[in-house]
């Protein structure tokens, strides 16, 4: 059977029955469902997430991303008109302005405010953006539109000068993926939206193939001899954003930050020098190690390194520092599904979505896993 144009949206699409879109976690991280996408072979199997441990070799490291998200989505009204507003903190600059996104009724204007609803009354059910909410007191925020950007978003300033992550604390919630059904978080989404080793805040999406992982799981790769290191990648709004062209090589990735340590560097080198394998969780992940290792130049130590990366990882790519993966089921057509084809082949991923179907795997953020061996 001839090989589709892989360059053509087209070929990147499959049937996904509604039901199998996960809205809500599995009752423990590493209940989920393992498939297990072995290249050698040319096989998959099915497994469970706890088996892991069993599934990887003594001596592999683990590389995990620990983003944190942040309370990013905002709720609020235009203050001269009261009309309902709802936006996303897509990240803040060095003079401390926030950069947003946002809709409403009719056409904001530069110099005109927008005031921010309390999280706290979001989660008791009061004024989701009512245009008749004047519930925010004396700890009213409002935020001033100062320019409009080329991308569409607002540079804004806050009206407190409290930190941002206070601000965000305060006003915010965590900005769930649309198809969860659901635009404010609960107390199981705040638990379970974040990974158990997030600790540096600036995403406005999760890394969700570090959502399966329990501190119980991550010991048991320790007793067996499995190793961890940690970068950071900031998910940014490119992830609700699918292809919108209809071939790939016409798509503008997203921009986001990525930090690669100088203690990560040397761990991932070390184990490659000794012959053993990194297995990255999530794409996020392989981005980080990839733009980093392209950024140092090839065949050369990897290094520390940070910076905005853009990298558009698809088939033909020449993997530089990932050997294996863990990761989720992605979104027809969207530039995931494209990486995680890049490193297992066009055929055996998509013959691993078509199983996924049939044996009713649950898909997207909060849905079962893939290994790639």
């Amino acid at each position: 059977m001839e090989q589709p144009d892989l360059n053509d949206i087209t070929a990147w699409q499959y049937d996904l029955p509604p039901e199998l879109i996960a809205e809500r976690p599995a009752v423990r991280r590493d209940d989920s469902r393992l498939m297990v996408v072995d290249r050698a072979r040319q096989s998959i199997r099915h497994a469970q997430m706890r088996d892991i441990v069993h599934l990887l070799d003594p001596s592999d490291r683990l590389v995990f991303n620990n983003t944190k998200v942040l309370p990013a989505r905002l709720f609020g009204f235009r203050t001269s008109t009261k009309g309902r507003w709802e936006g996303l903190f897509l990240g803040e600059t060095q003079d401390g302005r926030w950069k947003i996104t946002g809709q409403c009724r009719g056409r904001l204007q530069p110099g005109e405010t927008l005031t921010l609803i309390p999280a706290s009354a979001l989660q008791t059910g009061g004024g989701c953006g009512s245009e008749n909410s004047d519930e925010t007191g004396d700890e009213a925020v409002r935020l001033l539109l100062e320019s409009k950007c080329e991308d569409g978003s607002w540079l804004v300033q806050p009206s407190l000068k409290s930190s941002t992550v206070a601000l965000l604390d305060q006003f915010g919630t965590l900005p769930l993926p649309p198809y969860m059904g659901r635009k404010v978080a609960d107390d199981d989404d705040r638990r379970r939206y974040q990974t158990v080793f997030a600790t540096e805040p600036g995403a406005i999406a999760a890394p969700t193939a570090g959502l399966h992982f329990t501190e119980e799981l991550l010991q048991e790769c320790r007793n067996q001899n499995i190793s961890s290191s940690q970068v950071t990648l900031h998910v940014g709004i490119g992830t609700f954003r699918p292809v919108n062209t209809d071939r790939l090589s016409d798509h503008q990735m997203h921009e986001e930050w990525c930090r690669l340590s100088e203690d990560t560097a040397a761990e991932i080198q070390s184990t490659r020098d000794a012959g053993h394998r990194i297995v990255a969780v999530g794409t996020t992940t392989v981005r980080t190690l990839e733009a980093a290792a392209l950024a140092i130049g090839t065949n050369r130590p990897l290094a520390a390194w940070e910076g905005e990366t853009r990298l558009f990882i698809q088939p033909g790519f020449r993997f530089q520092i990932v050997d294996r993966l863990l990761t989720n089921f992605h979104l027809p057509g969207s530039t995931l599904i494209v990486l995680v084809a890049a490193l297992a082949g066009y055929e055996l991923i998509m013959e691993a979505y078509r199983q996924a179907v049939a044996e009713r795997y649950r898909f997207y953020s909060y849905g079962d896993a893939m290994l790639i061996l």
